[in-house]
């Protein structure tokens, strides 16, 4: 590596690099501590605040859900106020009655579960018998019976006739004054008081929010955005759009759920099946931990119902049957339910705000979560929220193939090629993402952080992934010979648009064709020429590749096939022009007859005016033009013939010379 190379300064790097990512930490950026004190500060008022930001988290909540449904009838003709009311009205009254509904249900579930005792008694014995007897078992056992007995002990034992009462022993009595009726109403009242209270705060707060909606959101731009309107408006808008949506299609999903599970739980006979389907409703909006719940208490009540072991059978498979149509079925056809959240972001959320508010902040966990990851696109003081809850990728396709070359770890980057490939054709693979990732390994050897075996093992890394896709290109060839006989079939010019390409045409036909492909000056272009050789061996042709350690060499010259019709040299690096002149000079002067090039990779992909390179036929930039120029039909340039070199001899030797010549 020269030194003019290692040198490189950071305004050039920029210019290389392009215009930086929003993600990208510049080194004069801000301190994140600000942010962070900011961040645990908040925490510490949520922590601290919750009895009076709790009713307002849900009010909150509540107006996302519910302002649609005002908009609409809005725009239906009926007033503000009264669309408000009428919106809130019928919002509670649901909610009223779905609460009134499930508690029916469970105070009758409560006083049959002493019937089931005698069922759970037989199953767990008849575990013991077959074989499976442990301590974890007779515990169960044990505990089974106990609980029975506490149950049983709420109906008098008569006393059988003619046996001697025992003493009893003297109880104490309390004695309430019936002078007293306030005091026992109070302690009846007492405990819904608070409940209450915040069920009427809840209904209050959401009431005005939907009133003054338009108020509160231009408050809100004056005190927090008034300097950027634009991104302070989009980012209320994706706000309320994202969370609102989460919950309309969540309550799809649940009811689409919950409906045919009680029709399930009915039809095979298991007690009380609109409470089961109705709990699953709602405990489907706790992410991963409700299903759970949802799925164990019915499961749960199979056991203890029935004797046999059919109903535990048919109940599981009715919960199979709803959650592989829900999670591949109605899940993605209801696609607008996903939030911009990662997976992992969802489940260290729930912990969080279970931790923080309780059950109630469990529910509240992924809308809440939402907010925050919004908050982080837009705002940059919080831009590592985005980064740790998004679910947008963080890396370019470009960078995250460069990051698992320097890992090297073929298989993971052969997985996202795949996924690439599913839409995309292998040459704009290699384009758009494989030669831009190598473009940057190739920057970082110009700064001087990329060593000689770090660059050996991107090379292989990436020479692994090409014979990964083999098969890929395989199919592709197929396809483009099949494509090539139709077109010969049809009488047709073979020169269709191909999807994806930003080109005018697509790739020539390369059958018959042989085509030389090496690398420049190191293992980065070797690789580069390694992709092309396959992108042209796509299009029909026979290519052999060589690395750059070759050329010195003279034998290696053989590899060159002596039928071939193009020798393409490959570098990564802008400024090998010069080195580029003297191996397509050294190429011309052995093989006159054969189109020699060269390929002076960009990032982009957009063409522009190559270089001259002296005697080359051609120079290319792009992935795209090098395979158009190397199978070409265009015939090489004439070559001037190489200068003899004349040395001129001392009188001296001439003489000597001519006198042993003479003898």
């Amino acid at each position: 590596m020269s030194s003019s190379d290692a040198k490189i300064t950071e305004a050039e790097l920029e210019s290389d690099l392009g215009p930086r990512r929003v993600y990208s930490t510049s080194p004069s950026s801000p301190s994140r501590m600000p942010a962070f004190a900011s961040v645990l500060a908040v925490i510490a008022i949520l922590y601290f605040g919750k009895d009076v930001l709790l009713p307002l988290a849900i009010a909150v909540l509540l107006t996302f859900a519910l302002a649609p449904i005002s908009s609409r009838l809005r725009k239906l003709g009926m007033p503000r106020i009264a669309a408000v009311i009428v919106t809130v009205v019928i919002a509670f009254l649901v909610l009223v009655l779905f609460g009134l509904v499930v508690a029916g249900h469970v105070a009758e579930v409560a006083q049959n579960l002493p019937a089931y005792q005698g069922n759970i008694i037989a199953k767990i014995r008849s575990l013991q018998e077959s074989g499976t007897d442990s301590g974890i078992v007779r515990r169960l056992t044990s505990v089974v019976e106990s609980v029975g007995r506490e149950l049983s002990n709420a109906d008098e034992r008569p006393v059988a006739p003619g046996t001697a009462s025992r003493p009893r022993e003297p109880v104490l009595v309390e004695i309430f004054a019936p002078s007293r009726p306030i005091e026992t109403l109070t302690s009846l009242i007492g405990p819904l008081l608070g409940p209450i209270a915040s069920l009427g705060l809840i209904i209050v707060v959401v009431i005005f929010m939907l009133l003054e909606r338009e108020e509160l959101r231009d408050r809100f731009i004056r005190l927090v955005g008034y300097g950027d309107l634009h991104r302070t408006t989009e980012a209320i808008q994706e706000a309320g759009s994202r969370v609102a949506r989460y919950l309309l299609m969540q309550l799809v999903v649940n009811c689409a759920y919950g409906v045919p599970l009680a029709l399930g739980l009915w039809a095979v006979g298991i007690p009380n099946p609109a409470l089961w389907g109705m709990l699953a409703i709602v405990l489907r909006f706790v992410p991963y931990i409700g299903p759970v719940i949802a799925t164990v208490l019915p499961l749960f009540l199979a056991f203890a119902v029935d004797p046999g072991w059919s109903l535990v059978l048919w109940v599981g498979a009715i919960f199979l049957v709803l959650e592989l149509t829900s999670n591949n079925v109605i899940e993605p056809w209801l696609y607008g339910s996903r939030t911009g959240l990662s997976p992992l972001a969802i489940i260290v959320a729930a912990i969080f705000w279970a931790w923080l508010w309780g059950p109630v902040g469990l529910v509240l966990s992924t809308p809440l979560t939402v907010c925050l990851a919004v908050l982080g696109r837009y705002v940059p003081q919080f831009e590592f929220l985005e980064v740790v809850f998004g679910s947008d990728p963080v890396l370019d396709p470009k960078e995250r193939l460069y990051q698992r070359l320097l890992a090297g770890d073929p298989d993971e980057a052969t997985d996202y090629a795949e996924e690439f490939l599913e839409e995309d054709y292998l040459e704009d693979y290699y384009g758009k993402v494989a030669i831009p990732a190598l473009l940057l390994a190739e920057k970082d050897r110009r700064r001087g952080v990329l060593t000689a075996e770090q660059m050996e093992q991107v090379f292989g890394t990436a020479i692994t992934l090409v014979s990964n896709l083999a098969e890929i290109a395989e199919e592709e060839e197929q396809e483009e010979e099949e494509e090539q006989k139709e077109t010969e079939a049809a009488g047709r010019p073979s020169t269709p648009l191909k999807e994806g390409n930003g080109d005018e045409s697509e790739l020539p036909d390369g059958r018959g064709k042989t085509v030389f492909c090496v690398g420049g000056r190191g293992p980065l272009d070797d690789a580069s020429a390694a992709m092309l050789a396959q992108i042209l061996q796509v299009q029909g042709a026979e290519v052999v590749a060589a690395r750059h350690s070759d050329i010195p060499n003279r034998r290696a010259m053989s590899l060159v096939p002596k039928q071939s019709n193009a020798i393409v040299v490959c570098f990564l690096n802008e400024d090998s022009a010069r080195h580029a002149t003297i191996l397509v000079r050294r190429f011309k002067r052995i093989y006159p007859a054969i189109r020699v090039g060269a390929v002076l990779w960009v990032e982009n992909q957009e063409e522009r005016q190559p270089p001259a390179l002296g005697e080359a036929d051609f120079v290319a930039t792009t992935l795209t033009s090098a395979a158009r120029e190397a199978l070409a039909d265009a015939p090489p340039s004439l070559v001037t013939p190489a200068r003899k070199i004349l040395t001129r001899r001392s009188s001296n030797k001439t003489g000597i010379a001519a006198a042993r010549s003479g003898i």
